[in-house]
This record gives structure tokens, sequence and C-alpha cells, in this order.
């Protein structure tokens, strides 16, 4: 007899499959064990991050309460998550099957983990004196709870890419791939958190109150983010070979490293070298600003990035159009303001140069005041400017729009093509669902949706089996039914429209050439 048939009552036993349910078992699509251990992971870098910032004074002292609450917090957390996978144990795949399954959990490696997390805090109540700084240090023992996360995804990914070489595992660690699995999502945040990370650093830094006191952290900081995006380069670099139209150890690396993504990642690392080699000869501290290209990263990780490009590709003759027209404009512009108000006012109107700057400013409807017409032309020209402007700027962002809106629109038709392609033999396999999901969520298309498409291509391909409906086929199968009658009232619409409707209403009209049901379908329809 096992402990939970010994000692637990039937009531108990439904509450703890409850809990293990929607908490802790990952085999499962819709529950919240992911979403519970994101906001662990997400805890713990936090905690991460509170503990470093804690070695600052001038950021730790005006907020030491809140910087102890939020310490309280993650461990009253950290200790309920200990205590329900405790008393989850017996539900749990990997200790059900043994006689104790909760002293077999004690001993577990992700369960001392978790007790070695918050065993520092409570050693406090049992007489154990530890020093301050003894127990800050102590805390970065939490960060070992990440590794009930990253261990089966590293797993994961060992048994996806078996027999593969070293290159094609790199490939796959960086390159969304079928043998990629859930490592190389965690790759990816990681990179992504060090990009806003950075970002932000450089961005603080040029506050001089915050520079003078994190000054030393900021340079470490920006030493990591480098070390981080050096590997990720070099690692794409080396891989490619291995991704669609890199083919060669030279020329298919060369290709990739002229691709925009390649020269964003060569940019995001490049100043912080040649800072670093050729201070010595040039001040090249302006080279700092172009850390913020760091966040064009992040365009790798944008699904719809490609979709905005192709949009822009193909619409590009039109926009340069109205660009140059726009250009045409201000420059015309700017030459008659010049002409119009250099007399009056000669140290604003110097140039046409600087009133370049005042039509810029004038037809994009901003108007600063800092420069303006005092002349009645001028100010004539100004209004008028003004209500042109809005239209001349308009038009750029409505051709944009479209072609986004239509490009999105061609890739549904042609995901939904593809769709169709899979159901030729009548069963769309796990592989090929993978597929879908995955442009289905570069084109923003919900799970719903997709559900909706695939049983729409269902009832086609058996509509297409079918033939013409026998009766038979229709009393087996209603909803195909449905759908031809759908497509049938829609022939029926494109004849109305497209025919004399008063000509065929005098044949409906004549005696003996349609049956009663006819006639009343024809006035209804004609009606509508």
């Amino acid at each position: 007899m096992t402990e939970t048939q010994s000692t637990t009552p039937p009531q108990a036993n439904k509450v703890r499959r409850f809990i293990y349910r929607w908490l802790f078992n990952t085999n499962l699509d819709d529950n919240y064990a992911k979403s519970t251990e994101n906001f662990i992971s997400i805890l713990i870098v936090a905690n991460l991050v509170a503990l470093i910032v804690e070695n600052i004074d001038v950021v730790f002292q005006p907020y030491k309460s809140l910087f102890h609450f939020f310490d309280v917090f993650s461990l009253v957390v950290f200790s309920i998550e200990y205590v329900l996978r405790f008393y989850t144990a017996p539900e749990d795949e990997e200790f059900k099957g043994r006689k104790l399954p909760r002293l077999s959990y004690i001993f577990s490696p992700f369960a001392l983990i978790d007790l070695v997390a918050i065993l520092p805090f409570y050693l406090q109540f049992i007489g154990v004196n530890l020093d301050l700084r003894v127990l800050r240090a102590l805390r970065l023992l939490r960060l070992l709870k990440l590794l009930r996360v990253l261990v089966p995804a590293i797993q994961e990914f060992r048994k996806l890419n078996k027999g593969r070489t070293f290159r094609q595992q790199v490939y796959a660690l960086f390159h969304t791939t079928d043998t990629s699995g859930q490592l190389h999502e965690m790759v990816d945040n990681f990179v992504v958190w060090w990009v806003l990370i950075s970002v932000l650093a450089v961005i603080m830094e040029s506050v001089e109150s915050v520079h003078y006191h994190l000054n030393i952290e900021f340079i470490v900081l920006d030493a990591v983010a480098v070390a981080v995006f050096t590997v990720e380069y070099f690692a794409r670099i080396y891989s490619c070979v291995e991704g669609p139209g890199n083919a060669g150890a030279f020329f298919g690396r060369f290709r990739y490293a002229r691709s925009p993504l390649a020269v964003i990642d060569f940019l995001a690392v490049v100043p912080f070298y040649l800072e670093a080699l050729l201070q010595h000869l040039f001040d090249l501290r302006f080279l700092r600003i172009f850390r913020l290209m760091r966040l064009l990263k992040l365009t790798r990780q944008s699904k719809a990035t490609g979709t905005l490009l192709k949009a822009l590709q193909r619409e590009w003759p039109v926009i340069a159009a109205s660009t140059f027209i726009m250009l045409l404009m201000v420059i015309l512009m700017a030459s008659l303001g010049y002409l119009f108000e250099h007399e009056a006012q000669p140290e604003k109107f110097e140039n046409i140069p600087q009133s370049i700057y005042w039509a810029v400013v004038t037809l994009a409807s901003v108007g600063y005041g800092d420069i303006s017409p005092i002349t009645p032309i001028g100010r004539l020209m100004t209004s008028i400017m003004a209500l042109v402007g809005i239209g001349i700027f308009a038009v750029p962002a409505a051709i944009l729009a479209s072609a986004f809106n239509d490009q999105l629109h061609k890739e549904r038709e042609a995901m939904r093509a593809e769709l169709y392609v899979y159901m030729e033999d009548g069963v769309i396999d796990d592989d090929e669902m993978v597929k879908i999901q995955e442009v289905a969520s570069r084109l923003h298309i919900s799970q719903a949706e997709i559900d909706t498409l695939v049983e729409k291509a269902k009832n086609e391909r058996r509509a297409a089996e079918i033939g013409h409906l026998p009766i038979k086929s229709i009393a087996e199968h209603p909803e195909v039914a449905f759908e031809e009658f759908r497509a049938t009232i829609g022939h029926l619409r494109q004849i109305i429209a497209a025919g004399d409707r008063d000509t065929v209403s005098q044949i409906f009209a004549q005696e003996g050439r349609a049956t009663a049901l006819e006639k009343a379908i024809w006035e209804q329809m004609n009606r509508g």
C-alpha cells in the first residue's frame, strides 16, 4: 500500500491532483505550468539584479525598505512553491510509482536546489547567526533554481540533435529549425534581455549624476554585453553554412556577413573594439552612441518585420515618387521663404539651407515657432504650406499602410493554399501542423482561426469527393451540404448582379417558365 492510499483521504487526493494539474504538469498545454515556470524564472533573475544593485549604496539606501520587501516576497513565493511541490509529489510522474514519493522528492536534485534557495533565511530562526553580507551572498544560490527550466531544455535539445555535427547543433541553437526545441527560445530570450539591458545602460549613462556613481558598473555591464553579442555573432557566422543559400565555407559565410541582420550584429559590437584598440590614436568616444544600434538586433525577433520589408520593397517606386514630390515641395517653399523673408528677417532666413528647416517643420504641421514669417505674403505662403503638408506627409504613410495590409493578406492566402496542400491526403500530421502554426504566429493568426481554416479545408475536400451531393451523402455530411448551399447562393448573387434584372424578371413572370419556388427565390434575392 502506497503512502497516498494509506494516509490521504479521497478529497485531499482531488485537491492535490487539481494543484498539480494546473500549476506543475508541464505535459499539458491548457494549464498554468508554463506560466508558473516563467514567473519563477523572472523572479530569480530579478533577485540577481536586486542583489547587484544592493551593493550600490547610492541606489540601495534610499529604497532599502523596498528591497527588503522584494526579498521577503521572493522568499514567500519560493517557499510556497517548495511546499506545493512537496505536497503534490505523489502526482508527479517521476515519484508517483515509488513507495514514499514525498521522501523521494525531498532528496531529488531539483528539490535540494529549491531548499537551498530558501534555507539561509530560515536558519536565522533556529539560532544560526549569519552575517548580513553572507546572507546576501547565499541568495545567489537561487540562481540554481533556473536549472529546473534549463536542464529539461538541454536534454530535449540533445535528444533532438542526436547524431548531428557540432556545427549543425550550433545552427539549431541560434536559428529556428525542427531540432531547435525550447533551448533555442531561451537563447533568443537571453540575447533579447541583454539587448534591452545594454541599451538602457547606454541611455542612463548619459545622465551625469547616474554615471558619476555607476561608472565602473556601466563599464563591466558593457563588457559583458559585448562578450554575449560577440559569441552570438561568431556562432552565427560559423554555423550559417548549414542554412539555405549559404553553401560554401568562405563565400557562404561572406554572403551571410553581408546580410542586413549580420551587419546589425556586427555594428552592435564593433564600436567597443574600435574604442579599445584605437583610443590611444583617436578620440573615439563618439562611437559609444552607436551602441544604441544594438536595439536593431530586436528586428530578428520581430516576426512582422519581414512582411513590412516586403511591402516596402514592392511599393518602393510609388513611395520614392511621393518622397521626391515632398522634397521638391520643401526646396521650392524654402526658396520662396528666403526670397520673401530675407530682407525682413536676415538673421532667421539667412540662406536657403536655413529656410529648409522652416519649410520642413511647416509642411509637417509642427511649427515650433522659432522661425516664422512676418511679411503678409510669407504668412499666406505658410498657411498654404500647412494645409498642403497634411496631405503631403499622409500619402507615403497611407501607401505603406495599404501595402502592408495587402502583403499580409497575400501571405495569409498563401498559408491557406499551403493548408489545402497538406489536406490532400485528408490528414494534417504533427509536423505539418507545427509549420502551419509557425506561419500563423508570424501572420498573427489565432489558433481559433487555424482551426476554422482546417475545418473549412476538410469540408471543401469532402465536397469535392462527394461531387453533386447525392441524398445519401447529404444525410451523412450535413456540414458539406451547408457549404455547398452557401456556394450556390454566392453563384446566384453573381448571376443577379451581372444580368439584366428587369428582363429576367419578365421571363420569370411568363407562365410555365419557372416554378413557384424558383420565382419566390428570384424575387427574394432580387429584393436583397
